[in-house]
């Protein structure tokens, strides 16, 4: 009935999915925090001999060593396990298409709404993470281009550091307050 009387009024009845944190940012001396654009993303879950067909079809090679990551095109994959990657498009292409016709034995799910992205950077990033994440993020250990499964006070997230400087948190959507707020308070503290 509701429909029907909106359809009347000539108004739309289509529902709005407003992303999480949209617009937040956050600044303390030497960490900046920013809630990332929406992006695509998949859960990748694929044998060694499927590698390369999957890689060919998202235009980017699928890393096979443990924390590392390949980029391309404003799309990156990430290493999560033997068997498993989380690939991000930050272009808006929908990498589960590139997967659909590939015949070599894999399983893609879409994630692009499970998840949301925090950009952590300045020279005190690294100091705020740390403060819930007990990964060694020192440039030795996690260099420019790593990536871990990991926590984070107590959510799970991904990490990904693309420059020396900054890191590329994501969590799942229903932890974003969490992280967020978390990450607010290690900010100031990594700032004193």
């Amino acid at each position: 009935m509701a429909k029907a009387a909106a359809k009347k009024a000539g108004s739309s009845t289509a529902v709005e999915r407003r992303p999480a944190l949209a617009g937040e940012t956050f600044e303390a001396r030497g960490v900046t925090l920013a809630v990332l654009p929406p992006a695509e993303r998949i859960s990748l879950r694929a044998p060694a001999a499927s590698i390369s067909a999957l890689s060919k079809a998202l235009g980017v090679k699928l890393p096979e060593k443990p924390k590392t990551s390949t980029d391309k095109d404003a799309r990156i994959a990430l290493w999560l396990g033997p068997d498993e990657w989380l690939v991000i498009d930050e272009a808006g292409k929908d990498p589960l298409a590139d997967c659909a016709g590939v015949k070599a034995l894999h399983s893609a799910v879409g994630v692009s709404h499970r998840n949301v992205a925090i950009s952590v950077s300045g020279p005190a990033a690294a100091a705020a993470i740390n403060a819930g994440c007990p990964q060694d993020l020192s440039l030795a250990v996690f260099p420019v281009g790593a990536c871990s499964r990991t926590v984070l006070g107590k959510a799970e997230i991904v990490l990904y550091r693309p420059t020396e400087e900054s890191f590329r948190v994501e969590c799942w959507r229903s932890f974003s307050d969490y992280v967020w707020t978390f990450l607010t308070e290690a900010a100031k503290d990594a700032a004193a």
